[in-house]
């Protein structure tokens, strides 16, 4: 009986273990986030996560392995995304949970991530209700691709880089949100520096879409960079 016992708990435990594995790379949690976004070529993921194509494959190959990402082909074209919310939500939880257990991960932050808020951040749940009553314009910051797999509704797209070429579009007379991935991308942050330099009343939404996505709120997909 006791044998019988171990094997089980070898077999199981070696099955909990290929998750483990497939997470055990920086790299392949990258990849996790940026698809979190919503689904992507794997030349795409590459350009965004610095890697080669042969890497980034690759790497796509062990979180496969492991049921976190499933594909569909479009021409010569192979998509990657999520398998589904409980692979989103995993991440987020074993982020906040790195949060909680490692203080380097907030020094690292205050290291490469700078930015003297007059305000707190908003929060998903206060954003939707201000912009339910039109209160505030929402920026989307992250590439046009991400923007188009799904977006906050009403936001504007403004690529990385194209705040200030679009400041005259922009009204002031409203609190201007900018959001990006999530707490750890810079997009949001560097559009907000950029909108206060020219006297723009902005906020940045420290969470992204896949916490927005998971709340249940409602999202837009299509459109492009006007």
């Amino acid at each position: 009986m006791r044998s019988r016992s171990r094997t089980f708990k070898n077999r199981i435990y070696a099955q909990f273990a290929r998750v483990g594995k497939a997470l055990s790379s920086p790299k392949r949690l990258e990849l996790l986030e940026l698809l979190a976004q919503g689904e992507r070529t794997v030349e795409g993921l590459s350009r965004e996560a610095s890697q080669t194509i042969a890497n980034c494959s690759r790497h796509l190959q062990v979180l496969r392995q492991a049921n976190l990402v499933e594909t569909r082909k479009e021409g010569t074209y192979v998509y990657y995304r999520l398998a589904d919310d409980g692979v989103s939500r995993f991440w987020l939880e074993l982020r906040a949970l790195a949060e909680e257990r490692l203080a380097e991960v907030e020094r690292v932050v205050r290291d490469y991530i700078e930015l003297k808020d007059d305000f707190e951040p908003i929060g998903c749940s206060e954003l939707l209700d201000r912009l339910r009553k039109g209160e505030v314009v929402v920026l989307d910051v992250r590439p046009e691709e991400e923007y188009r797999a799904g977006h906050l509704p009403g936001a504007l797209s403004v690529p990385p880089g194209e705040v200030e070429r679009r400041l005259a579009s922009l009204p002031r007379d409203r609190e201007i949100v900018a959001y990006c991935r999530g707490r750890y991308c810079v997009y949001a942050v560097e559009a907000v520096k950029a909108l206060r330099k020219h006297g723009y009343a902005a906020r940045r939404m420290e969470q992204g879409i896949p916490e927005w996505r998971l709340l249940g709120f409602p999202l837009e997909v299509g459109g492009t960079a006007g």
